[in-house]
């Protein structure tokens, strides 16, 4: 039986929980959640497993923080036995707006310390990921505030609506493949 690991990224913390950085622990805490399946601490970070249509789907929210991110990615491959295409990083990205999310199978961490992380211990920057657009609308010298801000009040609801299509996107990664779930997200533009 194929088992998938879903490697959401964030902080732990209270004064992290919900904020940009940490969206990529949201949509694993969402999908988790639609499928009845509790996350439980465990060796480098909180766990759930999900049965998806004969799939063993293991979702992680490392608890190393984000800038170790590859520690817990490696243990929980190694420990699934999962390789390199059944892995999918979810991700905050600044370089996208919005309204926008977008899995590819390789690239840069694009400054991302997450990812950074992730390619230094797996030595390769050949991996999914699942980008959830964060926009760059901050003044100079501020980046590090709006990362680790909260949304805004404005943003929420769209925030709500594209973690559900994250969830959908996951979904369709496991049971679909890459090639037909990158055709049905990544040109959406999601708006209210």
């Amino acid at each position: 039986m194929s088992t998938y690991l879903i490697a959401g990224l964030g902080n732990v913390g209270d004064e992290y929980a919900h904020t940009r950085h940490n969206v990529g622990f949201d949509v694993v805490d969402r999908f988790a959640s639609l499928h009845g399946a509790p996350f439980q601490v465990s060796r480098l970070a909180s766990v759930a497993r999900v049965r998806l249509k004969g799939r063993n789907v293991v979702c992680i929210k490392p608890s190393t923080f984000m800038n170790l991110s590859g520690r817990a990615v490696r243990y929980w491959m190694d420990q699934e036995k999962v390789p390199l295409e059944r892995l999918l990083v979810v991700l905050d990205e600044l370089a996208l707006p919005l309204s926008r999310l977008r899995l590819s199978m390789r690239g840069s961490d694009g400054g991302h310390n997450g990812l950074k992380s992730i390619e230094e211990v797996l030595q390769t920057r050949e991996y999914p990921r699942l980008r959830f657009g964060i926009g760059n609308d901050y003044p100079k010298g501020r980046q590090v505030e709006f990362v680790l801000g909260r949304w805004t009040e404005a943003e929420a609801p769209l925030v709500g609506l594209k973690v559900g299509k994250c969830v959908e996107a996951v979904e369709s990664f496991v049971l679909a493949g890459p090639e037909a779930t990158m055709t049905a997200f990544n040109n959406l533009n999601l708006a209210l």
